[in-house]
């Protein structure tokens, strides 16, 4: 394994997201003055008192088998600490089947936690204050059907839905171009995200309907500044979406929109990334919305460190990346943090793992003293050069985006997947030659033996009881009331109704998750993904 001489790598020269690194840095000529925390265009952070004034929120990101086993594991990290929790779907759930579809049954509970219906949130959650806590979902596809269970969960525990604060992803355009968990095509997909949006915006106000999510751009292989680039433009297609109703203003639903992305190992790009990204989003809030309150103009945004930064070959030196990441994610301003555990690459969490992980964001928020003043590297040279420097290379990005037609368009035709594909092939191969430097994998990796690790496996009982809870449900649920509800539901989804008021009475009637989306697939049709070469 290649061993470091004194020569410096290419890759040492410019950052992840290829930006030009000068040795040193002074004032520069023009002498800007980057505006104070809290005042457009968010530069340095949303809020005059930062840290100061409230923490970021803790989250770790679990979910796996079925609801009692995921219950134990969020009631663990909560008393450990944990300010909100993240849940994570298995795939059946993501892409609209239920337990017994006969195409998932490897699938059931195993990357995430099994929910087929409103009684599996009632099992997730209980002994759960949800008016007490903040609760994030990362699902897409059935993002408006979970959102639905939710309200409906916490309204039987006696919690209003006006008290509900959280997330749920909701963003489908990544999904066509990075991941693949869509079900419809994009455009009944974007109507029922701007249902989603309007709904929270009356009903659960204190709910972000959507997290616009980079992150998974950046985990098929996109940089920093693509990541924001991509992001922000899907960002744009959302809120033109809502807008162009004529029901809501800017003004109205842009508190309940947030931002969501990966954190990786370089940096200082990572830290401009935030910066430049805060500013970039005010400015086209600004001058495509015309808000009346600069608040609309916020770029509110949560983060994972981790995710494909990690590496299987020496597995415990992702601690120190995550750390790192983490540092990075403060100092670029972030609202909410969740730090992968070491052992991600290669088996779900322990619960050791996962508490260590937590512990991760606790000793930098507690003993670091990086919360004691607001952007703390703000007014550096090169910080603030850097930003510049990555918000001319996010505005690039999105002006060749709007070129190709929009961002629909490049993800309809290919285009931003074909991008993406490019970047992801570039830095394998800069990996591969040893250009780009990963401890323990291409450099300094040493011969000791792996450590043991003791991984989630998938319980076959669990497997069963998930089956069994199914079919109890939909043999003691009310089936003309069922029926009713779908029916109610088809009709709607062919006219122009908001369809979150009816998925909530589905809900409640305990109508599954594959029912459901059925119902909307038989409407609506599939999304057929264009080939990338």
């Amino acid at each position: 394994m290649a061993r470091l001489s004194d020569r410096v790598h290419r890759a040492d020269l410019v950052t992840e997201s290829g930006l030009p690194v000068q040795a040193a840095y002074g004032p520069r000529p023009d002498n800007d003055e980057v505006a104070s925390p809290g005042q457009f265009p968010f530069t340095r952070g949303n809020f005059a008192h930062g840290y100061r004034e409230r923490l970021w929120t803790f989250r770790q990101y679990s979910g796996f088998g079925t609801a009692e086993e995921s219950n134990e594991r969020y009631k663990y990290l909560l008393k450990e600490g944990g300010t909100g929790l993240s849940v994570a779907l298995d795939l059946p759930s993501q892409i609209g089947h239920d337990s017994d579809h006969p195409d998932v049954a490897e699938e059931v509970g195993r990357v995430g936690v099994a929910i087929d219906s409103l009684r599996d949130v009632e099992i997730l959650f209980d002994q759960i204050p949800l008016g007490d806590i903040s609760t994030s979902f990362t699902i897409n596809g059935t993002a408006a059907i979970l959102l639905a269970f939710y309200v409906a969960a916490a309204e039987k525990s006696g919690v209003r839905r006006r008290e509900l604060r959280g997330t749920i992803q909701n963003d489908i355009l990544k999904e066509y171009a990075a991941r693949g968990t869509w079900i419809w095509p994009p455009a009944p997909s974007l109507r029922l995200i701007a249902d989603s949006i309007e709904f929270c915006a009356d009903e659960v106000p204190r709910f972000n309907a959507i997290s616009v999510a980079g992150a998974h751009f950046r985990d098929a292989g996109a940089t920093a500044a693509q990541e924001m680039a991509f992001t922000l433009a899907d960002g744009v297609a959302y809120c033109d979406e809502v807008v162009s109703r004529g029901r809501l203003t800017i003004d109205d639903f842009a508190p309940q929109v947030s931002f969501f992305f990966y954190t990786h190992g370089d940096f200082f790009d990572e830290i401009a990334k935030y910066r430049a990204g805060r500013r970039k989003w005010a400015r086209i809030v600004k001058e495509r919305y015309q808000p009346k309150d600069d608040r609309a103009c916020r770029f509110r945004v949560g983060c994972v460190c981790g995710g494909s930064s990690l590496y299987a070959s020496e597995p415990q030196n992702n601690i120190i990346r995550v750390a790192y990441e983490a540092m990075a994610s403060v100092l670029g301003g972030v609202q909410s943090m969740f730090t992968a555990a070491w052992d991600e690459p290669f088996a779900l969490p322990t619960q050791e793992t996962t508490t260590l992980a937590l512990r991760t964001q606790q000793i930098l928020a507690h003993e670091t003293g990086v919360t004691r003043t607001v952007d703390p590297l703000g007014g550096s040279y090169f910080v603030e050069e850097l930003t510049d420097a990555m918000e001319e290379r996010i505005s690039t990005i999105m002006d060749q985006l709007e070129q190709a037609g929009g961002v629909v368009s490049a993800i309809e035709s290919g285009r931003l997947q074909q991008m993406i594909a490019d970047t992801a092939a570039d830095r394998h191969a800069r990996i591969e030659s040893g250009d780009e430097v990963v401890v323990g994998v291409n450099t300094y990796a040493s011969d000791a033996h792996p450590p043991d690790i003791e991984g989630y496996e998938l319980d076959p009982a669990g497997v069963h009881r998930q089956l069994t809870r199914l079919a109890e449900v939909k043999r003691t649920r009310h089936a003309q009331g069922v029926k009713a509800r779908l029916r109610a539901l088809a009709t709607a989804a062919r006219a122009t109704n908001n369809l979150m008021p009816l998925l909530v009475d589905c809900a409640n009637e305990y109508c599954t998750i594959g029912e459901i989306t059925d119902v909307l697939r038989d409407e609506w049709g599939e999304f057929q993904q264009p080939k990338v070469i």
